[in-house]
C-alpha cells in the first residue's frame, strides 16, 4: 500500500529550500530594478534587521508604515531578483502566508555597470538614487517619531546621536585614492564585526557617497 503524505492544515509551518549567501555583487539589469524602489530597499532593510526571524507581509506592513496589499508587488519583485527567499509556509485560513527572508547579508553593485559603455548604466545610478531616497524617507520618519536628535544631550553627558558632513573640495588623485581606501577599510572593518549583541546597543544608520568629478565637468 502507497504511503501519502498528510494534506497540510492551517497553522502547518512548511519549510523551503533556502540559498543564502554572504555578499551579492549585482551585474544583472533585472536586479537592478528591482533595486531601483525605495520601498523594496525598505524592504530588504526590515528583513535584515529582522535577523534570524523571517517576517511575513503582514508583519513587514505593520514595520514599515504601508498598507499591507501595497507591499505583495514589490515583494514578489523582489523575490523574483532572488534578493529575498521565502522561509517557510503556512496555512492561514485555507490562504498561504509565506515568510520572507534576506537572500544575502550585503550586496555590491559591480563597477562595470557604472562604465560609460554599460546598457546597464542608468539603471545602477537609479538604484543609488533610491537608497538616497530611502534613507531621506527613514530620516524624515525617525525624525517625526522623536527616535533621532542630533541634538547633544542637555546634561553634557555621552555622545551625539549622529553625525553629518556635505562639503566639496578640490583632491589630487592620489589624495582622493587613499581617502576612498580608508573610508573602504572602514566598512569592511564594520561589515566583519557584524551586529551587536550588547544590551545598549542601537540602530544605527551609515550612508556613505563620495565621488569626484572629471576634469572640466565642475558646474
Amino acid at each position: 500500500m502507497a504511503e501519502h503524505e498528510r494534506e497540510p492544515v492551517d497553522g502547518d509551518e512548511q519549510q523551503q529550500p533556502t540559498t543564502w549567501i554572504k555578499e551579492r555583487q549585482v551585474g544583472d539589469v533585472a536586479v537592478l530594478k528591482a533595486l531601483a524602489d525605495p520601498l523594496r530597499l525598505a524592504i530588504l532593510g526590515a528583513l535584515k534587521t529582522a535577523a534570524d526571524r523571517p517576517l511575513t507581509a503582514k508583519e513587514l506592513a505593520a514595520r514599515l508604515g504601508e498598507p499591507q496589499t501595497k507591499l505583495y508587488r514589490h515583494i514578489k519583485q523582489l523575490e523574483k531578483a532572488g534578493l529575498i527567499l521565502v522561509a517557510g509556509t503556512r496555512l492561514v485560513s485555507g490562504i498561504v502566508e509565506s515568510r520572507y527572508q534576506v537572500a544575502q547579508d550585503s550586496i555590491r553593485l559591480a563597477p562595470e555597470m557604472f562604465t560609460a559603455d554599460s546598457p546597464a548604466r542608468f539603471e545602477a545610478y537609479d538604484a543609488m538614487l533610491a537608497a538616497l531616497d530611502r534613507v531621506r524617507g527613514e530620516f524624515r520618519a525617525h525624525v517625526a517619531d522623536g527616535r533621532l536628535d542630533l541634538g547633544r544631550p542637555q546634561d553634557g553627558s555621552g555622545t551625539r546621536s549622529g553625525l553629518f558632513a556635505d562639503f566639496a573640495l578640490r583632491l589630487e588623485p592620489e589624495r582622493l585614492a587613499r581617502l576612498q581606501a580608508r573610508l573602504k577599510e572602514l566598512l569592511d572593518e564594520l561589515a566583519a564585526e557584524g551586529p551587536s549583541t550588547a544590551d545598549d546597543a542601537v540602530d544605527v544608520t551609515l550612508f556613505t557617497l563620495l565621488y569626484g568629478l572629471r576634469p572640466g565637468t565642475e558646474s
